[in-house]
């Protein structure tokens, strides 16, 4: 009897450079599975809009299995406990002697790999685990105490040491398999689309932020042959398209980190070589350099994640900043959430938040600050916040980048950080474009005016007057950090 190799798609919806689904099908017959997790996703407070780009993604990934004959059963699997009971039967049912996956790092998601492996092994059933999230496999990358390193400058020189060593190649696209035979061993299971259809993005926004695998590729290789060398002198300016707006596509798993650095590779003019093992520092340019250390920031959160799983349970990485006196309860925190704390360029970022799912890095680190240092208010609520409102909505970036703007997680900073949000916006922001694109009630304002209006402009316009004195915050969270040093 013919056995049959079973791909279990997770955050990994391409067919591109994906491992499992390469490995699967070259070495037998080969079927795929996705599992809908609405129950768990609920818990995990995902975006709505990340949801509706999962099921655009998973119509466009059965059509392209389909191509390359490989049956993709859609199944609604509500939790994570739920999915692996159902998985392990597929398996039993479906003679399946070999299971294919790309690892997923959260600790709820650590805990499906282990139940699953665990049911498998009672059946004799082959699990074959892949590393694909980075390019460097997490807990590889250490120091001289055999620990993960928890300040990215002295990460960030290791990975670019190792990198040439443990470079792979691309998987390229699969060979279509033979078309499954009408007497195989997969039962006439259809796809459990009404998930599917209970998630419809709307037009505005899919014209945003949905792109095909294709599309992806295509959209990287322009990013890097046009503007990934100015990247470093213009990725801070809001206003500007200068960001690769791929993030969404590597939280989705559409394309991966190592295509990205691939892209970057081939189109530097100084480096002939295709091969990612010959890349060095040295052959980039500074902008795309600058680029790919955001790619090595985005590892490194994934590596301290694997080290530190106790972060994906609300924990600080600087286990003393619990004592810290947050805020959980108060009304400035809604003022945030909609854009109405009297100060235009934190109002315009969350409004673009609300919008349009997604929000500028540098403004990302802004807003933040001014939550958690201005009004003190627990860098969770505005963790849990991001993550119900992004499209690109990635559990390691974004605990990283609230952990490291609230000063409670990794940080090689030699001085305490506080963004001053009217000096970031007159920096960032000079003219006044951007805030004046989301915070319509002050467009009239010419120049950079727009940034700090005064109290009676404000009140005659309808925008609100401002929430908190900064100074006085700012000195507030001095203080409770030093306090918190004496203890």
């Amino acid at each position: 009897m013919n056995m049959t190799n079973l791909v279990w798609f997770r955050n990994d919806l391409r067919i591109f450079d994906n491992p499992a689904l390469s490995k699967a099908m070259a070495t037998g017959n080969c079927i795929a599975v996705y599992y809908i997790t609405d129950e768990q996703w609920d818990n995990h407070g995902l975006s709505k809009l990340k949801r509706q780009l999962i099921m655009e993604h998973l119509r466009q990934l059965e059509s392209s299995l389909s191509r390359l004959h490989v049956p993709f059963i859609i199944f609604d699997g509500q939790s994570f406990a739920t999915s692996a009971e159902m998985l392990i039967n597929t398996c039993i049912e479906w003679k399946v002697s070999d299971v294919f996956f790309n690892h997923e790092y959260g600790c709820n998601e650590l805990k499906l790999t282990h139940t699953v492996e665990a049911g498998l092994t009672k059946h004799n059933i082959n699990l074959h685990g892949f590393h694909e999230q980075c390019i460097i496999e997490p807990g590889s990358i250490t120091n001289g105490q055999g620990e993960c390193y928890k300040v990215f400058g002295a990460f960030k020189k290791k990975w670019h040491s190792l990198f040439a060593q443990q470079a792979r190649p691309i998987f390229s696209k699969p060979k279509a398999q033979a078309l499954v035979p009408s007497k195989s061993n997969i039962a006439p299971v259809k796809s459990d689309l009404t998930c599917l259809k209970n998630y419809q993005i709307a037009i505005p926004l899919k014209a945003l932020w949905l792109f095909s695998e294709i599309e992806a590729h295509e959209h990287l290789s322009d990013f890097v042959e046009t503007q990934v060398e100015q990247y470093h002198l213009e990725r801070d300016i809001p206003s500007l398209d200068s960001t690769s707006q791929l993030s969404t596509l590597l939280a989705l798993g559409v394309v991966t980190t190592r295509q990205c650095l691939q892209a970057v590779i081939n189109s530097d003019q100084s480096s002939k070589s295709e091969a990612l093992g010959a890349y060095s520092i040295e052959t980039l340019n500074e902008g795309a350099l600058c680029w790919v250390n955001e790619l090595v920031w985005r590892e490194f959160y994934r590596h301290i994640l694997v080290s530190y799983p106790r972060i994906s349970k609300g924990r600080a990485f600087k286990v003393e900043t619990e004592n810290l006196p947050w805020l959980v309860k108060s009304p400035s925190f809604d003022d945030w959430c909609n854009g109405l704390t009297g100060i235009p360029i934190i109002d315009a970022a969350m409004r673009q938040l609300n919008e349009t799912g997604w929000m500028h890095n540098r403004l990302r680190m802004v807003v933040a600050m001014f939550l958690t240092k201005h009004l003190h208010i627990d860098w969770r609520l505005g963790e849990r916040y991001f993550y119900s409102k992004l499209c690109d909505a990635d559990l390691a970036s974004n605990n990283g980048g609230w952990q490291w703007s609230a000063s409670t997680g990794v940080d090689a900073a030699p001085y305490f950080r506080i963004f001053n949000p009217y000096r970031q916006a007159e920096r960032f922001d000079p003219n006044g474009d951007y805030v004046r694109k989301y915070v319509k009630e002050l467009a009239s304002i010419e120049g950079k005016a727009i940034h700090k209006p005064s109290e009676t402009l404000a009140k005659h316009l309808n925008y609100p007057t401002v929430i908190v004195d900064l100074k006085v915050a700012a000195d507030s969270t001095k203080s409770y950090f030093k306090n918190l040093k004496r203890q």
